[in-house]
């Protein structure tokens, strides 16, 4: 299956917006029901250029009553059922629908509940991460799986963030580079110490992860620059590993349960990534998960690691189970057709049967063009 990844706003207000997506030889399109905050372009729209997303939403009405501690929040700059206006435009051109579902990357819950987010091992928040550790949080992601599959009665249901979020993260002018951490670090501030998550490591863990951060500085691949984290960790990596795997893996187990009781026969799509210490908007998926149809995976990067990905992904397959190749067609992707069509057809060599194009709402003609092409050419 192909599939368009857009906005609400791509198409509420632009009537040649449906149309135009299924021109590009899709069959469905993953439409944002639940959004973290943006800056996009609509180069298309009848209306504007720019559109500014300052907080995280939620595109159907948000009905209080349906809602615990945690409330999301509508949108000022689309109407607020701009998911079921787009759903509905969209479908009367012939396509399908899966309701894209960001869950732990909110930073509108994670400001104005501080106490539920990600912290690091020196306690500085992560104000875009809710931690799912925490009850309030996991039942905020049921509710939304669940308010998604009863009012926005989508065609399939594509879970994103589906575990913590962790350091790294596209925020206001980053200004995180010169410090020099290498990716080690990186994930090694990615783990957790929140109130919920900081008693489930081993004694010892947070001192750990200070000392292997701030330790002297030192070339890469250096005793003082450890090129693990299983080596930065040591004898703590495997219980640790196991606590951050777990955070995914039971915040998967019960939205799949919530999503066969509301809608049981909708298809599920995982954004996942079978490296156990994955924390971001593709999940640690290390061991599989059966109750999904499809499991997709990130290919930004480069080509080979990405097919590789995709490989290890099939491998965790179960029968009937498919693999999805996340695929980016905008900057720094040339848009070119034909290079485009190359790509896919690694991916598919790895195993991919899935291709989902971002960003169809974001990408200027010719890169929707050379979308189109590189469909044709695979076919």
């Amino acid at each position: 299956m192909n599939v368009a990844y857009a906005y609400p706003w791509d198409i509420v207000g632009d009537p040649s917006a449906p149309s135009r997506l299924a021109e590009l030889g899709v069959e469905a399109v993953a439409l944002a029901a639940s959004y973290h905050s943006t800056r996009a372009a609509t180069p298309y729209h009848p209306a504007h250029r720019v559109l500014d997303v300052p907080q995280s939403a939620f595109y159907l009405p948000v009905r209080s009553s349906s809602w615990g501690r945690l409330t999301p929040a509508s949108p000022t700059w689309t109407p607020t059922d701009a998911y079921l206006q787009a759903r509905d435009a969209l479908k009367a051109v012939g396509l399908r629908v899966h309701a894209w579902t960001v869950l732990t990357h909110n930073s509108f819950l994670g400001g104005t509940h501080p106490d539920l987010v990600v912290r690091n091992a020196f306690g500085d928040p992560y104000p875009y991460a809710l931690c799912p550790a925490f009850e309030d949080v996991v039942e905020y992601c049921e509710r939304l799986v669940s308010e998604i599959l009863a009012v926005g009665e989508p065609d399939g249901l594509i879970l994103e963030a589906c575990g913590p979020m962790g350091f790294g993260h596209q925020s206001v002018h980053d200004k995180t580079a010169g410090a020099d951490w290498t990716s080690v670090h990186s994930d090694l501030l990615t783990l957790c110490f929140c109130t919920a998550c900081a008693p489930r490591y081993p004694e010892g863990t947070r001192e750990r992860v200070r000392a292997a951060i701030d330790g002297p500085p030192a070339r890469a691949g250096s005793p003082a620059s450890p090129e693990t984290v299983e080596a930065a960790l040591g004898p703590l990596a495997d219980d640790v590993r196991d606590v951050r795997v777990d955070l995914s893996a039971s915040l998967r187990t019960r939205l799949i349960t919530v999503a066969r009781e509301t809608a049981p026969n909708v298809p599920i799509t995982l954004h996942a990534n079978p490296d156990p210490w994955a924390a971001s908007s593709f999940a640690a998926l290390p061991v599989g998960e059966p109750g999904a149809e499809v499991l997709v995976g990130n290919c930004w990067g480069d080509p080979a690691s990405d097919a590789a990905r995709l490989a290890r992904l099939g491998e965790l397959c179960g029968p009937g189970q498919r693999v999805g190749a996340y695929v980016l067609a905008l900057p720094p992707r040339p848009a070119d057709g034909q290079a485009l069509a190359e790509q896919l057809r690694t991916y598919a060599k790895a195993g991919a049967t899935d291709f989902h194009l971002y960003h169809a709402g974001l990408a200027s003609p010719r890169r929707l063009a050379a979308m189109a092409e590189a469909l044709r050419l695979i076919r």
